[in-house]
């Protein structure tokens, strides 16, 4: 029986461009498992900085070492390497834009190669909160309360912006949460709890993206739940979170000892089953395929479930919340990736 060349790509433009290289070892390691070893053989492909795509030679270098390669190399980014030709499936843990946002599901669309995770809209829907929440909406799944605004408005006459400063407050109060909305990980997000925080926040998003998004702040667990597509999605047991940092920013996700993952969450039963429901009923909202990792508030006063975000490519890092949570539900990392590639194959 011949073995599948399972093509894995990672790196990308994004800030996430570290967190992507830690992501593909592990996923390396899983794929040259005595578990998998029989049924694949693996091809890296590392994408620089700059957008161009590297030999499985390099690439493997780049896994051994876990250091983003310094761009020296210039050159057609339509230009892909000969190995390219070689794959039968593609394995891609790119983070963040130009990776998860359905730019990179198009291209692979394109090669007529099938790849594990969502097609090009879930990966829009689930990268844009703002895209995210209106069909979340639409589904009957409860949220904080939000606004949108545009960079437009942020970076308009000294007139403009403190109207729109008022607006938010008057809607949303403080503490809130400003958040660029087209970016991963935390990056962009800042807690506001006054205008001066405020205005800070809006500038430094809207120089991340065109369009923001501005939440109400809530006083609850923060909880997470894994899904994973067999034949049918099914839904892992409810994990949680907890930090001394003022949120789950980018560093208190990446550093190792700054949050503690709580697996099963400290909720009610029925609660956790009642996450579990909500994340299938999130992820076939946006037509998810493969996996994702949906987040959630619980507000323990009330008893109030609050649908967060989805993330249809979480990461895959040794502290990533998505394997753990599976690892935990019965489900072991080789196990895991070898479940992935199989429905992409059959999608």
């Amino acid at each position: 029986m011949s073995k599948l060349t399972v093509g894995l790509l990672f790196g990308g433009c994004s800030g996430e461009h570290e967190v992507s290289i830690i992501s593909a070892k592990a996923i390396a390691q899983a794929l040259t498992s005595w578990e998998n070893d029989s049924k694949y053989n693996f091809l890296p492909f590392y994408i620089q900085k700059n957008g161009l795509w590297r030999s499985p030679e390099i690439s493997q270098t780049i896994l051994e070492t876990g250091k983003p390669l310094v761009v020296e190399k210039q050159g057609s980014l339509w230009q892909f390497p000969e190995a390219v030709t070689k794959v039968n499936l593609w394995f891609p843990i790119v983070h963040g834009p130009n990776g998860e946002d359905g730019t990179l599901q198009g291209l692979l669309t394109l090669m007529q190669v099938p790849f594990v995770g969502s097609k090009v809209l879930a990966s829009a829907l689930g990268m844009d909160k703002i895209a995210m929440k209106t069909v979340f909406a639409q589904a009957g799944l409860p949220q904080v309360k939000y606004m949108s605004v545009s960079r437009d408005e942020v970076w308009s006459n000294p007139c403009v912006f403190p109207k729109l400063c008022d607006q938010i407050e008057a809607t949303l109060s403080y503490p809130s949460f400003v958040k660029p909305a087209n970016l991963g990980s935390s990056v962009g997000i800042s807690k506001v709890r006054n205008r001066r925080e405020l205005e800070t926040a809006l500038d430094k998003a809207a120089s991340f993206d065109s369009r923001i998004i501005i939440e109400a702040g809530v006083q609850a667990k923060e909880v997470e739940c894994a899904v994973l597509e067999r034949e049918q999605p099914q839904a892992s047991i409810v994990g949680e979170i907890t930090y001394a940092s003022d949120f789950y920013d980018y560093e208190t996700k990446y550093t190792d000892g700054k949050a503690r993952l709580i697996i099963p969450a400290v909720i009610p039963e029925k609660v956790a089953k009642q996450i579990q429901e909500m994340s299938i009923t999130a992820f076939k909202a946006i037509n998810a395929r493969g996996l994702a990792r949906v987040d959630f508030f619980y507000l323990e006063s009330t008893q109030e479930i609050l649908i967060n975000e989805i993330n249809t490519l979480p990461g895959f890092t040794a502290l990533s919340m998505y394997p753990l949570l599976w690892r935990e539900t019965g489900v072991s990392f080789p196990e895991l990736v070898d479940n992935l590639i199989q429905q992409a194959l059959h999608m």
